[in-house]
């Protein structure tokens, strides 16, 4: 489904009055808390010691293929880009920690540009320990749902092309495709074609619902396997139509 849109006295299709929707605000640096998981803003002196040491069960360091930093393989020089990463705004950063408390994974929000009420998600690095848990699910759930609530119109997933993993992730979390962005910048010396998803309020009320089902104690069993796949529960909201000029 197309964004509607209205046609204007010379005959000119334009978008939709937004209406009465208003600015929202940045993102506060608080608490997200689940049932499996928990979101704390980045702290250096909370967070460094577990995270690097969740980080070594990536035994190959393939979790920092796509990303614009790391490996770590140094526990100061970890602490130092937490440090730096703790103290801004945008990427805002959180720490995902499990229910013993300890930090085993990080997201941000980023590109937080309240005055067209978008927001992306990114910076994500779960850690061996999180990947392919209920938290890991969770944690995504959480981070979506904060910014619907607090009045953002769109909400952004990038990745580089080339990551199966995250755009296999993307999609059975809800994003719909928009494209790719050919030589859209370089990392680590490489170029990087940048693949475009995302989430818009519309799509809401109905991943909100799937995620909530997903979620349930019941689509779990005694031995804490899904009954029903996320994927499933996604799949029609996803937006497969290609957009046309006319």
């Amino acid at each position: 489904m197309t964004t509607p849109n209205q046609t204007n006295a010379m005959h000119q299709p334009i978008g939709l009055s937004v209406g009465a929707w208003q600015t929202p605000p940045h993102p506060p640096r608080e608490v997200m808390q689940g049932r499996f998981c928990r979101l704390e803003p980045l702290d250096a002196e909370r967070h460094t010691a577990s995270l690097f040491a969740a980080n070594t069960h990536d035994i190959t360091g393939k979790n920092w293929t796509y990303l614009p930093y790391g490996p770590f393989t140094q526990a100061e020089k970890y602490r130092a880009w937490v440090e730096q990463y703790a103290r801004e705004p945008d990427p805002l950063f959180f720490a995902i920690t499990d229910l013993a408390e300890q930090a085993i994974g990080v997201a941000s929000y980023l590109r937080i540009t309240p005055s067209s009420g978008s927001i992306e998600v990114g910076h994500i690095n779960y850690s061996p320990l999180l990947q392919q848990t209920p938290a890991a699910t969770e944690a995504m759930y959480l981070m979506m749902a904060h910014v619907f609530e607090l009045g953002y119109r769109r909400y952004e997933w990038k990745c580089d092309a080339l990551n199966a993993p995250s755009r296999a992730a993307a999609q059975r979390l809800g994003f719909s495709f928009e494209g790719i962005f050919r030589q859209a910048t370089v990392v680590k010396g490489r170029n990087r074609d940048t693949a475009w998803y995302a989430i818009i309020d519309r799509d809401w009320p109905v991943l909100q619902a799937a995620f909530r089902q997903w979620l349930a104690p019941d689509n779990f069993d005694a031995e804490g396997r899904q009954r029903v796949r996320l994927s499933t529960l996604t799949a029609p909201s996803l937006n497969h139509q290609i957009a046309e000029v006319r």
